[in-house]
């Protein structure tokens, strides 16, 4: 067995952070930690940019369906301000209802994490905000691979209770392996998810998931005040991340 220790503010680090309008971020990204998507489109000139793993899971994705220029990144990794003035531009463009449907809070949008991506479809003209991303042609064929990828489309349709935003086809998150496959295949968005891994604590069963040809151990832990110590397979890889609430999400590979 081996020995792990957990600082109390790793909670707010990792593919699995729940942003939302309840959790807000609590760590920003660095310069370092983000990666310019690459290829530029005439149609989307600017650069874009993701969390550095997430940038380079991305554009395998986008080299395996053969997207070439079909797919547009509109928008990536903002910061705070950047937050800001696209809220405030959209109170007053759009008002308060539109806003609050498609646009989330300055600390409270998972764009600050460097972990979500806007796409559109390429074509002449883009909606910044509600870019056009069929389900059909290359976006179907984006929307088949995704959780493979680990990446699941974030705001869908019926979860707006829980989401707190509007549908969003055009919106992905990285969440990571196995955890894209296992909400795609049970319809979960991310609040139903975490709350779901809850079922299964380190002192208790663990879920045993089987993806792309591999099994996963997944469970949960909450954060002691300071310090979280636990002990697991000396053997087995694993990664852990926080949800931003109050726990830890560990994945083994079995």
């Amino acid at each position: 067995m081996k020995a792990v220790t957990l600082r109390r503010e790793q909670v707010y680090s990792g593919n699995l952070l729940l942003v939302n309008a309840r959790h807000p971020l609590r760590q920003s990204m660095t310069p370092d930690q983000l990666r310019p998507l690459s290829g530029k489109t005439e149609s989307r000139p600017s650069q874009v940019c993701l969390e550095r793993k997430t940038a380079l899971v991305l554009e395998t994705l986008f080299a395996t369906i053969g997207s070439s220029s079909s797919l547009v990144p509109v928008s990536g990794f903002r910061t705070r301000q950047e937050q800001e003035d696209l809220y405030a531009s959209s109170l007053k463009e759009h008002g308060k209802a539109f806003t609050e449907s498609y646009v989330a809070a300055p600390g409270h949008s998972e764009h600050e994490t460097g972990l979500a991506i806007d796409l559109a479809l390429n074509q002449e003209e883009i909606d910044f905000l509600r870019p056009y991303f069929p389900r059909d042609g290359i976006c179907g064929r984006f929307r088949s691979k995704a959780a493979s990828y680990g990446f699941v489309e974030r705001y869908r349709e019926g979860k707006e209770a829980l989401t707190g935003i509007a549908p969003e086809p055009w919106h992905f998150r990285y969440v990571g392996l196995p955890h894209a496959s296992v909400m795609d295949a049970n319809g979960f968005c991310l609040e139903e998810y975490l709350d779901y891994l809850r079922d299964f604590p380190y002192e208790g069963r663990h879920l045993q998931v089987h993806v792309e040809n591999k099994t996963f151990e997944l469970f949960y832990k909450k954060a002691e005040e300071d310090l979280t110590r636990l002990e697991l397979p000396g053997y087995l890889p694993f990664q852990v991340s926080g949800d931003n609430r109050e726990g830890f999400i560990f994945t083994l590979w079995r």
